[in-house]
């Protein structure tokens, strides 16, 4: 039972870098498809507007919303 407990303590912990490395990769492709989307530009507003919120809830340390804003801008830009 301990070595569970230390297995599931050990993985909770290297899951949050993990997470906060992947925000700044997702605010780098939303910036490349923003240049190039075919999406409308009602679209492309709503992105920069999650892709804003995304980075201010990294620098935050909320990385769950910052993902989730972050993905969304990136299903309207039709990545």
């Amino acid at each position: 039972m301990k070595k569970l407990l230390i297995v599931a303590a050990t993985a909770f912990a290297l899951t949050g870098p993990a997470l906060a490395n992947t925000c700044p990769i997702l605010m780098q492709q939303i910036d490349a498809a923003l240049e190039t989307s075919t999406a409308s530009e009602e679209d492309k507003a709503k992105a920069m507007e999650l892709r804003a919120s995304g980075e201010a809830a990294h620098a935050a340390g909320d990385h769950a919303k910052s993902e989730a804003d972050l993905n969304e801008a990136i299903e309207l830009l039709a990545m």
